[in-house]
């Protein structure tokens, strides 16, 4: 069905003129509120999600709950820029926030760095995406056995892909945003039932709470623990510098934005800002599946297990059949919607800010839309053989640097859409030195699984507490920025073109420059 439906995607809303990519990429700037809804919450919300919160709670505790207090933060956090964002880039045409930086701030350069850090921030969380997916055919059994050859092994993936492939180039945007609805309706019913059913299977919360704890006790040897019911005062700074860290990144990521630019209205982005929390609601309910899955004895005795199978096979130890397939139709779905979505945003900004900017610049419309189809198709096949080809967790590191690298361009976009004091040179040169001080930082973090990569949290300098990598980068990155402005400032080195003007991030639906706005492409 869903299937079918990506296809039919590309009669819906049809265009005068489809090779324009603000309609392929965009859906033509034309959803309204609750497609927006949809769309937004199967971009967030994600596969990875329904498989990776569960299985941090289940293997750490407390900590894995990081993720509802920062999607709670980040929603009237982003509430403050995001109109603005949605009302400039529609007066200009803008359709990356790559776009937004390059005629912002004049600087072609600026404008790379950011486009360069989105595609690379978003491709792992593309294989993650896949990742998901080969949760589910691992708990099912699906393909040719851990025996036969890597391609019967590796089938379903491969038809999922192609499927996903397919529609992404015909349909663009128009088809996660149509599968979206399916998505999310379905992700709410498993969830919903899930918290409901489950418990009364086994034997209530007060018992699976009391699981929990026990998992979690000090070893009577050792008196270390896997985890915890709360977090104690030594995990305290990393909690919440790492929920404060990825609020702050959530809407920096190309698939958010992309999401965010595609509503037809400044209101329409505004409502959504407001209900989108309903499912930080939804998401609490998933991380509490993690304590179900102790309690119902997943993994128990079973050395090396993967805590990223929990939610699956917690699905399918306790659901009747035909309820585990809805199930698992919700995962692989909400794996295909934000990966179709992720590809695009991808594509979008390599044709705009790459292909436009420094290879073609007299491209038309028509050349933009196809170079952005080809390079979704490549970003897709380049996941495809990052979880193939490469171990699991990998994939897993290499999102968490992602996290920290997406970051880093927060400080070029989001003061941007407030003030021009900030310099365009001294705006790259903090870029890098958060670039540079968050990969190093990780690259020296070692886990149980890997040398290199092994996690997101490090001393914080100065302070001296564990936190959140990304926010020291963060930090370092507005600093160097701040000074570099006033030493700039001081030599009156060249601040770069303006193309904006104040009127531009207030402009709402019926104004005359919305009215006379350029649709195709972006004027520099």
């Amino acid at each position: 069905m869903v299937t079918v439906v990506g296809f039919l995607a590309a009669r819906w809303r049809r265009a005068d003129d489809a090779m324009h990519l603000h309609e392929w990429g965009l859906g033509g700037r034309s959803f309204g509120t609750w497609v927006t809804w949809f769309l937004l919450g199967g971009d967030l919300y994600t596969a990875y999600t329904f498989i990776a919160v569960p299985a941090a709670v289940y293997g750490s505790g407390a900590a894995g709950f990081f993720a509802v207090p920062y999607t709670i933060i980040a929603y009237p956090l982003v509430f403050l820029f995001l109109p603005r964002l949605w009302s400039v880039a529609r007066v200009h045409g803008y359709v990356t926030p790559a776009d937004f930086v390059r005629g912002r701030y004049g600087s072609r350069g600026l404008s790379l760095a950011v486009a360069v850090t989105g595609i690379l921030a978003t491709m792992p969380y593309i294989a993650l995406q896949l990742v998901g997916i080969q949760a589910v055919l691992d708990t099912l059994g699906v393909g040719g056995g851990a025996n036969s050859n890597w391609f019967l092994k590796d089938l379903p993936l491969f038809l999922a892909f192609a499927v996903l492939a397919a529609y992404t180039y015909s349909s663009g945007l128009r088809a996660p945003a149509l599968i979206a609805f399916v998505k999310d309706i379905l992700v709410y019913i498993v969830i919903i039932v899930a918290v409901i059913y489950l418990p009364m299977r086994l034997g209530g919360y007060g018992h699976i709470f009391d699981a929990a704890a026990q998992k979690f006790a000090p070893n009577p040897k050792t008196h270390k623990a896997a985890g915890s019911m709360i977090t104690g005062p030594n995990a305290q700074w990393g909690y919440a510098t790492l929920a404060l860290g990825s609020a702050l990144a959530l809407f920096m990521y190309p698939h958010t934005v992309t999401g965010v630019l595609a509503a037809k209205s400044r209101t329409t982005v505004r409502r959504n800002m407001a209900i989108l929390p309903a499912y930080s609601l939804m998401l609490g309910l998933l991380a509490l599946l993690g304590f179900l899955a102790i309690a119902a004895g997943v993994g128990k005795g079973v050395a090396g297990f993967n805590p990223q199978l929990a939610v699956p096979q917690l699905f399918a130890k306790l659901f009747p059949d035909w309820f585990t397939g809805v199930a698992f139709a919700a995962i692989g779905i909400g794996a295909l919607v934000p990966a179709a979505i992720m590809s695009i945003a991808a594509a979008n900004l390599f044709t705009r800010n790459i292909y436009r900017e420094f290879l073609r610049p007299d491209a038309t419309p028509a050349q933009e839309t196809k170079v952005a189809k080809l390079v979704s198709l490549l970003v897709k096949v380049g996941a495809l053989v990052f979880v193939l080809g490469m171990d699991k967790q990998l994939a897993i590191n290499m999102q968490l640097l992602g996290g920290i690298w997406i970051l880093q361009t927060f400080v070029a976009i989001v003061p941007g859409l407030f003030t021009r004091w900030f310099h365009r040179w001294a705006l790259v040169a903090g870029w890098a030195v958060g670039m540079v001080y968050g990969t190093w930082k990780a690259y020296g973090i070692a886990s149980p699984a890997t040398k290199h990569f092994g996690g997101s949290a490090a001393t914080i300098p100065v302070i001296g507490q564990i936190g959140y990598i990304g926010l020291t980068a963060f930090v370092l990155n507005l600093i160097v920025s701040v000074v570099l402005t006033l030493a700039l400032r001081a030599a009156d080195a060249p601040a770069g073109k303006d193309e904006t003007s104040p009127a531009d991030y207030s402009a709402k639906e019926g104004d005359p420059e919305l009215e006379n706005a350029p649709q195709p492409v972006a004027a520099h």
